[in-house]
């Protein structure tokens, strides 16, 4: 059977996060943190909540043996802030640290590579007491916190993600009220956007001066966007969300200051980011990679009654999810294709003081040579100064126990083609000339998706939430498979 092999040295993963799988709120001196207040506040469907989520705080030597058991080469968890400082800063709580000590130690032991996300939005609800990330001084703590985690634990994991989806938390959080802390303050999520920014150049910087080994880098969750029409103010609808969502974030990470047309726009709604000197630079320090995480595609048009960006995104245009998203996995290419010739290929060229490739336009990364050319260049993509990294990809399915001859299973077919299309897609983007290094599958096992509670189940492995049991579905069996090739059926 031929193979479409991806680069020697792809890095395969699965991910999950602290909130949605840990469970154990209460125990060895976790503080409250943000989600909690949420949640027990009646904000999340049927009234769940993370307690007791997948019990993976203790039985997470069942779940690293199961990773091992499926081949997974790479595991990406995130590190729970209240867990390690219960009231967001002063002294470090020794059975929090040692939990993830016991996690990365047994993570190593099955061979499996370690990548820990330091923030996944479960901010310590003292923190926000105090203002939370709306107060700027929230970014110092977070520096604080991050410095303790790589202490302790940087001799062993040697890639580090500092915030997960900043989007979701300034603005689900702090103006949509959909996610903690619920607020529903445009000025707020400016605020909080920048300060999340922030925060992750403090990180980085923490990291430069400890003289830490490894990778460190930042995920922003990314659309690819078509109007709802040819009419010019759909077109402009499509590219004002497009800055609002994704060059709001980069813009900043890679070339130090915000889109001009979003500062005029939140301008005009009374929100600006409180940037101080300095600010601008910590945010802008090269980082080693970016994750990208990439769901589904929106398609927009104008709606001036959308407080926040004037649009609306239009209903799924073909298949969808459970979540109510459109399958396309043609966007993943276009995403990594526009951030490659956006953001990182003038970056790697100012560096080198050339310019860009002439043939290269927006969305459409200049390349040369044939397609066997561009792959051979990039079998290596862990060399470039900044490879990319799909960080999360994954779908909701309405799964449902079976039993057959091999005993209880989930036959998850519209999974598995879900993640074979974008997977296909992914490799195409690294033909064309994209260093994209590594890819994580959203999500190891089933899990409390945040207001949604248990209603959505995003994981290549079954939870029966009664009992705890996991349950390996197809497509994890699936993913095994693509795993141990390092590449998809020809």
């Amino acid at each position: 059977m031929s193979v479409q092999s991806f680069p020697e040295g792809f890095l395969w993963g699965t991910a999950t996060a602290s909130y949605q799988v840990e469970g154990s709120t209460r125990a060895d001196g976790r503080g409250e943190s943000i989600w909690d207040r949420f949640a027990a506040d009646g904000h999340v469907w049927n009234g769940e909540s993370g307690e007791p989520a997948c019990d993976h705080y203790r039985r997470w030597p069942e779940d690293v043996a199961l990773m091992r058991e499926l081949g997974i080469p790479a595991y990406r968890f995130s590190i729970a802030w209240p867990r390690v400082f219960p009231a967001g800063s002063g002294r470090p709580n020794p059975a929090g640290l040692a939990f993830y000590d016991r996690l990365v130690d047994g993570l190593l032991a099955a061979g499996i590579e370690p990548t820990a996300t330091l923030y996944h939005w479960d901010l310590p609800q003292a923190l926000q007491e105090k203002g939370g990330w709306a107060d700027r001084a929230t970014a110092w703590r977070f520096q604080e916190y991050v410095s303790h985690v790589f202490e302790r634990l940087g001799d062993r994991v040697k890639l580090w993600i500092t915030q997960n989806e900043p989007w979701v938390a300034a603005f689900l959080g702090h103006a949509r009220g959909e996610h903690a802390p619920g607020l529903h303050d445009l000025p707020t999520a400016v605020r909080v956007s920048h300060h999340l920014l922030l925060s992750h150049g403090l990180a980085v910087q923490a990291f430069r001066q400890m003289g830490m080994t490894g990778r460190i880098g930042i995920t922003l969750n990314l659309h690819a966007y078509a109007p709802a029409s040819g009419a010019a103010e759909d077109l402009e609808a499509m590219e004002r969300v497009r800055t609002l969502d994704g060059r709001w974030f980069l813009d900043p990470l890679f070339r130090g200051s915000y889109p001009a047309g979003a500062l005029a726009w939140y301008r005009d709604r009374g929100a600006q980011p409180a940037v101080e000197p300095d600010d601008m630079d910590l945010i802008a320090q090269p980082g080693d990679f970016l994750g990208i995480n990439y769901y589904t595609r929106h398609v927009v048009a104008l709606d001036p009654n959308d407080p926040l960006t004037g649009t609306r995104v239009l209903p799924p245009q073909g298949p969808a999810t459970e979540m109510g998203w459109e399958v396309h996995p043609q966007g993943l290419r276009q995403v990594l294709r526009w951030v490659h010739a956006e953001y990182l290929q003038p970056r790697q060229a100012a560096q080198a003081g050339l310019s860009r490739s002439p043939s290269a336009h927006a969305g459409e990364p200049g390349v040369s040579g044939g397609a066997s050319d561009r792959f051979e260049k990039h079998r290596s993509p862990w060399n470039n100064p900044l490879p990319l990294i799909i960080t999360e990809n994954g779908a909701a399915y309405p799964d449902r126990l079976v039993e057959d001859a091999e005993g209880l299973r989930v036959h998850d077919p519209e999974r598995i083609a879900y993640l074979e299309g974008h997977l296909r897609e992914a490799r195409q983007a690294i033909e064309e000339g994209v260093p994209l290094a590594g890819y994580f599958a959203w999500s190891f096992m089933d899990n409390f998706e945040w207001a949604l509670g248990y209603s959505r189940r995003f994981g290549l492995v079954y939870v029966d939430y009664a009992t705890q049991r996991r349950i390996p579905k197809k497509s994890a069996l699936w993913y095994r498979e693509v795993i141990a090739r390092n590449g998809l059926p020809g």
